[in-house]
C-alpha cells in the first residue's frame, strides 16, 4: 500500500474524498472500500481509488479503509478517522483545566497542599478544513485547536512575584506539520562494534549513511505508516538488517539500538556433490535443521550450472539465544488473504551467501531441500500450520515460499529423529524464515513515568516499549526455552498498546519480557520484591497474581532492574476483575488505547538526580504539540532543541542543590524578564574526595520564536548552602557578567563552545534526547554516553567552595533564588 487515506474533518453537509493506491505485480486494479469494517456498495458509491462522499450526515463519521487485491493477493490500508461536525462547526473553544504546573519548592502550598497551578490547556477539538470541505488526494494540511492568547500571572513565592503564562483563549488554526526522525546507533550484536559508514535505505532508495560511531538518522517521509529501513554493511562482515522502526507520529525524534549479525565465515563445497549445511549447530546443542544442496543445485544468474568450488556462508538466528531477539530482521509479520498484517512465530531465522570460489561472482540455486527438526516444536499445533517465508526488503514483510511437511523416514546418524521438509529456490531473496502464523493474541497496556510517584499528568512521550514472546520449557516453568517474536511501540499520551501472544487457557503457556528506553538510557520496572505492591505495579489482584510479575533482579539483587517478565494471560470475559487491562483481547485495541490511566496498566518510569525545571511558558517536552510561540518560551523553535548545560564543580561535604535563573540579557522585548529556572543536585564525585559536581541546564543564547533578533541570555547559576566562588575557567572570564561571590552570572555565548569551557550544548529535534547526550558528555566527556558518574577529567566552567547551611539561611536562599534581574 503506497498511499493510505488520511483523517479528515467536515461540517455536515460537505463532501470529502478519500485516496488509497496499491503497487504489486500483478497491477492491483481491484480496490474497495469499508466504513467501521462493512463494505461499502460499490454500485452505490462508484469508488475505484478515490472514494467521494457528498453531503455528509453525521452518522457517517467513523473510520474507512480500503483493500486492494488481485489474484496474487490483498492488502490493507491503514484506518483513516471521519469526524463530521454540526452545521455550526466546532463553537467556541475554551480553554479547559490541566492537573497543574509545578512550582518552585519555595512557593506556597494551596489548600490540598499542592504546589501546583492550574495553566490551562486548550482541548484536542477538531477542526474543519476550509468552507467548502472540498479535497483531493493531494496534501491537506487541515486546521488545529491550538493557543490563541496567553496572559500573564504573578504567584507570590518567597517574598518575590513569580510569572507564569496561562491560556487564556483557544482558536482554530492550520496544524503545524511536525518534522519526524528516527535515531540510533547500528551496532555488532556480539561485540558492539559500530557499523562506520553503512548504507541505509528506504525502500530501494538509499538515504544516507551511519557515523564513524554507527549513528544514523532517518527522516520520516510524510503519510508514512511503516518505516522500513535497510542498513548496508558495504564491507560484508555484517548481514543486512531490515528493521521496522517504531516512530512518534506527534513530531520528534525516537532513538533505537540497531544489532547487525556478523556473517558465519564461508565454506568451501564442491558444486558437483550433494552437500548438507547445518542450521543453529552453536553452543553445542543439536540442530534445528539442516539445508540440503542436491548436486547441481548451484546456478549462475543466466541459468547455467556452475560445477566448481563454491563459497557458502550460512548464517543462522537461533531463538534458543535469548541475546539474539534485537537482531531478528523486520517484525515477524505477513500479509493475510484478507489484507491484514498479522503476526508470525519463528523457530529461526538464516540468510544464505553463495558465491563462485574464484571471481567471487554471486550465485543462485535450484529448488533445495529445508529440513526442520520436528522434535524442536514443544508446542503440538505448530506442527501443522509450519511454513517456510523469505523477507521481502522493500516492504519488511514476510511472504510464504512453501509449507513444512512430515518427512517419508530419516537419514543417517539421526534416524531417531523425525523431520519437517520443505523446498525453496534461492533468487534475489537471501533470507528465509521457519515459522508459524499465530492467532491466539492480545495487547499489553504499558506507561512510561518521569517519576516513580506515577502521577497521570507526569507520562512521557516519545519511550521505546519493547516487548518479547518467550516460548516456555514444557509444563510451561517460568524460566523460557527459547523466543518467538519481538515487538516495539513508542509511548503517546496514553501510553502504548504492545502486540503479545496470550492464551485464555493457560495463563503461564505464553510469557513475555517487557523493557523500555528513550534516548538510550534504560527506564526502570517497579519492584517485585521483598514485596509485590500491586498500587506500584499498576495492576489489581487477583489478575496481578495470574500474569506473575517478576523484574529481573526477583531472584537476584545483582540483576538489571530494567525489564520484567509477565505472563500474558488472555483475560477472562466472564470474570470482572480481569476486564480492565492490563491484557486486552485482539480485537479490543481500540479500547486498550484508550483506556483512562485509572484502569490497570503496567509501569516504567526513569531514574533521575534531584532535580527540577520551572518554564513561565509552560511547555511539556514529551508532548511537542503543547508548544506555544511566545518571546519567554524556553525552546523558541518546535523544530529544532538547543540544550546547553554548564558543569559546575563543589567543593564541599555534601551534595548540594544547585540553580540556573535564567532571564532575558540583551533582547528588547525579554531584557530583564524571566524564561525560568532549574535546579539540580550535585553527583559525588567517583575519584576525589569532598567533591561533587552538578551539570545544569540553562537557556541557550540564539533567535527567539519570532526569529528576528539574538538574545544573550542571562544566566546565574547560584549554589544552595553557604557557598563561595573560588574558580572560574580561564575560557569563560570573559562572559562574565558581575563579581558576586555566592553566584556566577553570565551572558550565555550565541555560539557552542567546546567542552573545554565546561559548556556542553546539543541541538536534536528531540528536546529530552538533546538533554540526554548534553548531560552524557557534561558529566563524562563523552559523545553519546548516557553515564551518569561524575567524573574530574572533563572540563569544568566554575567552582564553588561550599559549607554546611547555616541556620537561619533558608529564607535568604528563597529571596535570592527568585530575585528580580535589576535587584
Amino acid at each position: 500500500m503506497v498511499l493510505h487515506p488520511k483523517s479528515k474533518v467536515r461540517v455536515a453537509g460537505q463532501e470529502v474524498t478519500f485516496c488509497c493506491k496499491a503497487s504489486g505485480t500483478p497491477v492491483p486494479k481491484k480496490y474497495y472500500w469499508y466504513h467501521n469494517g462493512t463494505m461499502l456498495e460499490k454500485k452505490v458509491h462508484r469508488y475505484g481509488q478515490r472514494l467521494v462522499l457528498r453531503g455528509l450526515a453525521p452518522e457517517q463519521a467513523g473510520t474507512y479503509h480500503c483493500k486492494a487485491s488481485t489474484e496474487a493477493g490483498a492488502i490493507k490500508s491503514a484506518p483513516a478517522q471521519l469526524t463530521v461536525l454540526g452545521e455550526n462547526g466546532t463553537g467556541f473553544l475554551r480553554a479547559s483545566a490541566t492537573p497543574g504546573w509545578g512550582l518552585p519548592s519555595e512557593c506556597p502550598q494551596d489548600a490540598t497542599g499542592s504546589r501546583y497551578y492550574n495553566v490551562g490547556r486548550c482541548p484536542p477539538t477538531p477542526c474543519a478544513s476550509g468552507p467548502d470541505g472540498r479535497s483531493g488526494c493531494g496534501v491537506e494540511a487541515g486546521h488545529c485547536c491550538g493557543v490563541r492568547r496567553m496572559e500573564m500571572r504573578e504567584i507570590p513565592c518567597a517574598g518575590s512575584l513569580l510569572p507564569l503564562k496561562v491560556v487564556a483563549e483557544c482558536g482554530c488554526g492550520p496544524c503545524a506539520q511536525p518534522r519526524i526522525l528516527v535515531q540510533g546507533r547500528v551496532t555488532a550484536a556480539d561485540t558492539g562494534e559500530p557499523l562506520r559508514f553503512g548504507q541505509i535505505f528506504l525502500g530501494g532508495k538509499k538515504v544516507g549513511f551511519t557515523g564513524y560511531k554507527g549513528s544514523f538518522t532517518i527522516e520520516v517521509p510524510p503519510d508514512t505508516q511503516r518505516l522500513v529501513a535497510r542498513f548496508v554493511d558495504r564491507q560484508q562482515r555484517f548481514l543486512d538488517t531490515i528493521k521496522v522502526l517504531p516512530f512518534n507520529r506527534r513530531g520528534g525524534a525516537v532513538y533505537q539500538e540497531v544489532k547487525m549479525l556478523r556473517k558465519k565465515e564461508p565454506v568451501d563445497l564442491d558444486g558437483n556433490q550433494s552437500n548438507a549445511i547445518p542450521l543453529g549447530e552453536a553452543s553445542g546443542r543439536e540442530p534445528i535443521g539442516e539445508l540440503v544442496l542436491p548436486a547441481g543445485a548451484f546456478l549462475r544468474p543466466s541459468g547455467e550450472v556452475f560445477k566448481g568450488t563454491v563459497k557458502a556462508s550460512v548464517t543462522f538466528l537461533d531463538p534458543r539465544d535469548m541475546t539474539t531477539a534485537g537482531a531478528a530482521s523486520s517484525d515477524l509479520s505477513f500479509t493475510d488473504a484478507e489484507g491484514e498484517i498479522v503476526p508470525l512465530r519463528t523457530y529461526g531465522m538464516f540468510a544464505v551467501d553463495f558465491r563462485e570460489g574464484e571471481s567471487g561472482a554471486m550465485l543462485q540455486t535450484g529448488p533445495v531441500e529445508v529440513r526442520m527438526d520436528a522434535g524442536q516444536v514443544w508446542m503440538p499445533e505448530h506442527l501443522q500450520k509450519m511454513k517456510l517465508w523469505s523477507l521481502n526488503p522493500e516492504t519488511g514483510l514476510w511472504e510464504e515460499e512453501g509449507v513444512l511437511r512430515p518427512a517419508g523416514g530419516s537419514r543417517g546418524k539421526r534416524e531417531e529423529r523425525t523431520f519437517l521438509v520443505g523446498n525453496l529456490e534461492i533468487r534475489e531473496r537471501r533470507l528465509f524464515n521457519l515459522d508459524v502464523p499465530e492467532d491466539r493474541r492480545c495487547f499489553v497496556k504499558v506507561r512510561a513515568y518521569s517519576n516513580e510517584k506515577f502521577n497521570p499528568y507526569e507520562q512521557v512521550e516519545g519511550v521505546v516499549i519493547s516487548l518479547i514472546n518467550l516460548e516456555p520449557q514444557p509444563g510451561f516453568p517460568s524460566n523460557p526455552r527459547a523466543w518467538g517474536r519481538f515487538d516495539s511501540v513508542v509511548t503517546g499520551p496514553n501510553g502504548a498498546c504492545l502486540p503479545a501472544f496470550c492464551d485464555g487457557q493457560r495463563p503461564d503457556a505464553y510469557s513475555a519480557y517487557i523493557t523500555a528506553t528513550l534516548g538510550g538510557e534504560e527506564l526502570e520496572a517497579v519492584a517485585s520484591s521483598p514485596k509485590l505492591n500491586p498500587n506500584a505495579v499498576g495492576v489489581s489482584q487477583p489478575y496481578l497474581g495470574k500474569l506473575g510479575y517478576r523484574r529481573l533482579d526477583h531472584d537476584d539483587p545483582n540483576l538489571k532492574k530494567t525489564a520484567f517478565q509477565i505472563n500474558v494471560a488472555k483475560p477472562d470475559p466472564n470474570n470482572v476483575d480481569e476486564t480492565n487491562g492490563p491484557i486486552y483481547p485482539y480485537r479490543s485495541l481500540e479500547e486498550c488505547e484508550a483506556a483512562p490511566v485509572s484502569a490497570n496498566h503496567l509501569r516504567f518510569y526513569r531514574v533521575e538526580v534531584d532535580k527540577y525545571e520551572y518554564n513561565v511558558v509552560p511547555f511539556k517536552e514529551s508532548d511537542l504539540t503543547s508548544w506555544t510561540g511566545d518571546y519567554l518560551s524556553w525552546w523558541p523553535n518546535p523544530q529544532e532543541f538547543r540544550a546547553c548545560f554548564i558543569k559546575v564543580r563543589i567543593e564541599g561535604p555534601q551534595e548540594y542543590m544547585v540553580r540556573s535563573r535564567n532571564v532575558g540579557g540583551s533582547h528588547p522585548r525579554t531584557r530583564g524578564q524571566l524564561y525560568g529556572l532549574r535546579d539540580t543536585r550535585s553527583v559525588r564525585d567517583m575519584l576525589l574526595e569532598n567533591t561533587s559536581g552538578a551539570c545544569v541546564e540553562f537557556k541557550c543564547s540564539g533567535m527567539l520564536f519570532d526569529q528576528s533578533l539574538v538574545d544573550r541570555t542571562l544566566v546565574s547559576i547560584i549554589p544552595q548552602g553557604s557557598c563561595q566562588r573560588t574558580a572560574i575557567n580561564s575560557l569563560l572570564r570573559e562572559y562574565l557578567s558581575n563579581n558576586h561571590t555566592a553566584a556566577f552570572t553570565m551572558l550565555a555565548p550565541v555560539d557552542p563552545l567546546g567542552h573545554n569551557y565546561g559548556i556542553y550544548t546539543v541541538t536534536d529535534q528531540n528536546p529530552r534526547l538533546a538533554k540526554e547526550i548534553a548531560i552524557g558528555r557534561c558529566f563524562d566527556g563523552t559523545s553519546d554516553g548516557f553515564s551518569r558518574e561524575m567524573k574530574a577529567d572533563t572540563g569544568t566552567a566554575v567552582t564553588f567552595t561550599c559549607q554546611e547551611r547555616p541556620a537561619g539561611r533558608e529564607s535568604f536562599f528563597q529571596r535570592l533564588l527568585t530575585a528580580p534581574a535589576e535587584a
